[in-house]
């Protein structure tokens, strides 16, 4: 006990019954309070806790933007489609121009060297048919004269004369001679004998007997020679019927008015009058 127990002024005062009671209500309510206060926080605690975000409003002029946007991005996309296309298109243009391009060259490439050609061949015939008009020429002057025909003189188809006893020299008797050798043979389309021709076939297998080569259809021969009027004939010129160049058939003037030609299938070779077939024109190759 202290030393001072025992004064009365320094003791402790005690402290009443009801006033411990007092602070022990006002202490056991803030526990209480406490205590609820703790509990109602761990409920809250337990719970989620919800935060509602609201998102902008989409107004009419956000709307048109959007609209307007997704119209160029579509628009866009068309046009580079349309430019892909074009350039497609394009390439293959260039590739179609440069093929047709390299087959005109070719085209007239050949065509020159067939105009070339042609030229050239025209060229040889040409001095070959001079040639033999020249050998002829000094031939029929050294050759002698043989004596073709006969019968009364007459007045041959377009209007020229003949005594009836024409003089045939050379080579123009050497034709006349095998002309008429061949009447009565067989007539037949693209044949040269010696058993059957045809009219161009006859014409030129009897130039061969003087080793002239003459084409081979009636067009060409129509065209061989000089052109000669047919008032003026002589033994040996061509006759054909058509026009020069497109003549459809020939024969060979053998004097006296008389031409021998292969006709057709039904007459075959035969020797008759101008009038009975008188022919447009006449060739003189000799």
């Amino acid at each position: 006990m202290s030393h001072t127990a025992h004064i009365r002024s320094h003791r402790k005062p005690r402290r009443s019954a009801s006033t411990l009671a007092v602070r022990a209500g006002v202490a056991g309510g803030v526990l209480s309070t406490l205590a609820v206060a703790g509990a109602s926080g761990s409920a809250n605690a337990a719970e989620p806790v919800t935060q509602t975000l609201e998102l902008p409003t989409l107004t009419a002029d956000l709307a048109a933007q959007a609209a307007q946007s997704a119209d160029a991005t579509e628009q866009a996309a068309a046009n580079y489609q349309l430019q892909a296309e074009r350039d497609e298109a394009a390439a293959k243009a260039a590739k179609q121009a440069k093929a047709d391009l390299a087959e005109a060259k070719k085209k007239a490439a050949e065509a020159k060297k067939k105009a070339e050609e042609d030229a050239r061949k025209e060229a040889a015939a040409r001095a070959s048919r001079t040639a033999a008009r020249t050998t002829l020429s000094t031939t029929s002057s050294d050759a002698g004269t043989t004596t073709l025909g006969g019968g009364d003189s007459g007045t041959e188809a377009g209007g020229s004369t003949d005594t009836g006893t024409s003089t045939v020299g050379g080579s123009a008797a050497t034709i006349v001679s095998f002309v008429k050798a061949q009447v009565g043979k067989a007539y037949v389309p693209g044949a040269t004998g010696p058993s059957a021709y045809d009219c161009s076939g006859l014409v030129q297998t009897a130039f061969k007997q003087i080793n002239i080569s003459l084409p081979r259809v009636s067009q060409d021969q129509s065209t061989a020679g000089t052109q000669v009027s047919l008032s003026n004939l002589q033994p040996g010129d061509i006759l054909y019927w058509g026009s020069a160049g497109s003549a459809y058939h020939v024969g060979v003037y053998v004097g006296g008015g008389m031409f021998v030609g292969a006709q057709n299938s039904s007459t075959g070779v035969v020797e008759r009058p101008l009038s009975y077939d008188p022919p447009t024109g006449a060739v003189r190759v000799l």
